[in-house]
């Protein structure tokens, strides 16, 4: 998967699926949030921002690609909480536009053509 979308912490992979409807992986790496409390946030935000944006049929992967802070401050803040919500709804809303613009200029797939029963003989004990 190749980067689709970028912001100030986070990089946005997609790839589109056959099932009817997107799914999320979230990728918080220890070393840019060094503390679980963060990181949990991290992924707790993204999640409920996914699960309300209503992504296409897409395979999404988020990933934590700077710090957003560091052991000596406290964990979680009302600040961080809000700037993360800003910056992750706004690369799914940039994903929702692309997404728009793909689905405008690529045809949709066409199902293959059904075999018909009678070109494969029926099966016989030997």
């Amino acid at each position: 998967m190749r980067p689709t979308q970028k912001s100030a912490h986070f990089v946005l992979y997609t790839r589109l699926n056959e099932l009817p409807h997107a799914r999320l992986g979230v990728v918080v790496a220890k070393r840019f949030a060094p503390r679980a409390v963060t990181r949990n946030t991290i992924k707790r935000v993204t999640r409920e921002l996914f699960r309300v944006t209503g992504l296409p049929a897409i395979d999404c992967v988020v990933r934590l690609a700077k710090p957003v802070n560091s052991k000596d401050g406290p964990a979680t803040t009302a600040a961080l909480k809000r700037s993360l919500r800003l910056e992750l709804s706004r690369l799914f809303a940039a994903q929702i536009k692309l997404s728009g613009r793909q689905a405008q200029t690529v045809p949709p797939m066409q199902p293959p053509a059904a075999l018909p029963s009678a070109a494969t003989p029926p099966l016989t004990p030997s």
